[in-house]
């Protein structure tokens, strides 16, 4: 058994089954209406499923929006988000429905509505959550992939600045302890639990999904190992709250839902630095770099943190975070995603291979990461 948390270990296992399944074939809007229009008679009788229409964007679940009109008549739209059979993640659908759950009324977030854990009725596995208004990135941003280099620009990033800060300082200050989270699991046999969890999950994907087997990869695999830091205060984590995963107002710049809470996990809160502040998702402008073009640089953003949220940030948990995310982000897309394109077990078959053409830059990174730890 995976020295993970139980659920993502189970997890883990079942998709080894499904490697050798044959390619994934995309949904049409058709057939989705029809999935639709028969859970519906089950669960919500004489509704009518409506304007159904696929979402562009993300690299792992098939995302359509449509709407459901009540028998008095009213309509409300609902985004369905379902698994393809391997993705850029692997993540699950019932921790993404009870984190959401759980945050409604903290953060602005899409409500949950409904699930289908086990794909019993839809293909693969699916949540079914209100629809946002909103937008992940300016009206003026046409070409670039949503939250890699997005430049928010003045007044937008003036305005989001203070509404992302508090977020974040709400997400890692949450009653995780209190809250409804059955398939997250709290990391209290040691101060080291937490991040030795984090680390066992993604060496499996590692070593169930590479393509090329990267020793600088083996290296930080070994590094990480060797120097898990102590964490004696486990916090809610986000995973991938960069600009880009947010929907904000165009006009007023009010943050209306913070999306992408699959990565979510009970943890180290320099993870989430470490994810945040590496370069692909932020801008370089005028020589100063911006953390997700709202910050200029590491230590405006930390020092604005630690005042909202009264917590302290650790620069040599940061520097391991840093390492631990690139190794993470070199997964994602050398490994799971290019993966997942080799196999044709995803819809985004061109997108992923695309994203893996970076793996590259995450080995530039976690070489000069670990030099500067041998340094210092």
């Amino acid at each position: 058994m995976i020295d993970t948390e139980p659920h993502l270990a189970d997890l883990l296992e079942a998709r080894k089954a499904r490697r050798a399944m044959p390619p994934y074939v995309p949904q049409s809007d058709a057939a989705v209406e029809g999935l639709l229009s028969v859970y519906f008679a089950m669960h919500e009788p004489g509704a009518v499923v409506g304007d159904v229409a696929r979402l562009g964007g993300g690299a792992s679940k098939e995302q359509f929006v449509f709407s459901l009109t009540d028998r008095s008549g009213d309509a409300t739209r609902y985004v369905l988000r379902m698994d393809a059979l391997e993705g850029i993640t692997e993540t699950s659908r019932v921790r993404e429905y009870e984190i959401l759950r759980a945050m409604d009324g903290v953060v602005p977030v899409p409500r949950p509505a409904w699930i289908d854990a086990n794909a019993h009725h839809f293909p693969q596995p699916a949540l079914i959550m209100e629809w946002v208004d909103g937008t992940p990135k300016p009206s003026t941003i046409t070409l670039s992939v949503t939250g890699l280099g997005t430049v928010l620009g003045d007044p937008l990033r003036g305005l989001i600045r203070p509404q992302y800060l508090e977020l974040l300082s709400r997400i890692h200050n949450f009653e995780w302890r209190s809250a409804n989270l059955p398939s997250f699991a709290a990391p209290d046999a040691d101060p080291k639990q937490a991040t030795r969890w984090l680390i066992a999950f993604w060496k499996e994907l590692l070593e169930q999904d590479a393509v090329v087997r990267e020793p600088v990869l083996r290296l930080a695999t070994q590094w990480l190992e060797a120097n898990v830091p102590d964490c004696d205060d486990p916090r809610l984590v986000h995973g991938d709250f960069r600009t880009g995963n947010y929907l904000f107002d165009e006009v007023t710049g009010r943050i209306t839902a913070v999306l992408d809470w699959e990565m979510s996990h009970i943890g180290d809160i320099h993870a989430d630095f470490g994810w945040l502040l590496q370069p692909v998702f932020g801008t370089k402008i005028d020589e100063v770099f911006r953390v997700s073009d709202i910050f200029e640089g590491a230590e405006d953003f930390i020092a604005a943190y630690e005042a909202v949220s009264g917590n302290h940030i650790d620069r040599a948990k940061l520097h391991y975070f840093a390492v631990f995310n690139a190794w993470k982000s070199y997964i994602l897309v050398a490994a799971l995603g290019m993966r997942a394109a080799r196999e044709q077990h995803n819809h985004q078959d061109v997108l992923l291979t695309f994203l893996a053409a970076t793996g590259p830059m995450f080995v530039a990174d976690l070489a000069r990461l670990l030099s500067e730890g041998d340094a210092a």
